[in-house]
């Protein structure tokens, strides 16, 4: 798997050799603005890791690679189906965390992240009935996503390692929303151009429905990704060197 991908099935543990540059400084548990401290840090560790970090074996974070997604439309022999296989999205490395809450006791933290603009390629295949024309076939799939909002909680655990305090992650959920989509589809097998312009019709009405479809193994499979990436980050860096007191 390409890049960001493979980063998650990286186990070894290589330790940094100074962490200064990465969060910017240090914050107080006992400061009372501590969640706008914690959102400079988590804002410098993003703009750190954009162009990787190959002392943590992080390469640079584009593209995101999604597998496969499917969604179905409709019930009965002749409801649309569509998978989605080899996605490829960018931009989400431009995304800036907006927010943030904590409760350091806990160990836990929402962060809310704001991206002007994301996009995404794949192959799909289709079948069943959609606008009275049959759509089975393939081709290929363009989306752009404008205003990504997303929400991204986690919880941790400390342990200690060669003397310096650590954070195990033991739950991680995301949800986003997009204010404006443009999707579409192309390149259509036989060239079928009845076909493609019922789809793009379809698709260009029915964007938000048409996410909401695929958004639950969206989700899934980009907190378990997030989940595998912030784990390995965790690993590296000391929570030491995020909260102090």
């Amino acid at each position: 798997m390409h890049k960001f991908v493979a980063l998650f099935l990286i186990a070894t543990v290589i330790p940094l050799k100074t962490n200064a540059n990465i969060f910017g400084g240090k914050c107080s548990r006992q400061d009372p603005n501590v969640d706008a401290c914690l959102l400079r840090s988590f804002n410098n560790l993003v703009d750190y890791l954009k162009g990787g970090a190959p002392e943590m074996g992080i390469e640079e974070a584009e593209p995101i690679v999604i597998d496969e997604l499917s969604i179905a439309l409709g019930a009965g022999p002749d409801g649309y189906r569509a998978t989605f296989k080899d996605i490829h999205a960018s931009g989400a490395s431009n995304m800036t965390i907006t927010n943030v809450r904590s409760d350091l006791e806990t160990h836990q933290f929402q962060l809310t992240l704001y991206g002007p603009h994301i996009s995404a390629r794949a192959r799909y295949r289709s079948s069943g009935v959609l606008l009275l024309v049959r759509a089975s076939g393939g081709g290929e799939y363009w989306g752009e996503y404008h205003g990504v909002k997303a929400k991204v909680y986690f919880r941790g655990a400390p342990y200690e390692r060669d003397g310096r305090t650590y954070l195990k992650l033991q739950q991680l959920k995301l949800d986003f929303s997009v204010k404006d989509i443009k999707m579409g589809v192309e390149n259509l097998d036989n060239s079928n151009a009845v076909l493609q312009a019922a789809l793009n019709l379809f698709i260009s009405t029915n964007a938000q429905e048409l996410l909401k479809e695929m958004k639950p193994e969206l989700k899934r499979d980009l907190a378990d990704k997030m989940s595998r990436y912030l784990d390995h980050i965790l690993q590296h860096i000391p929570y030491d060197e995020l909260v102090v007191d």
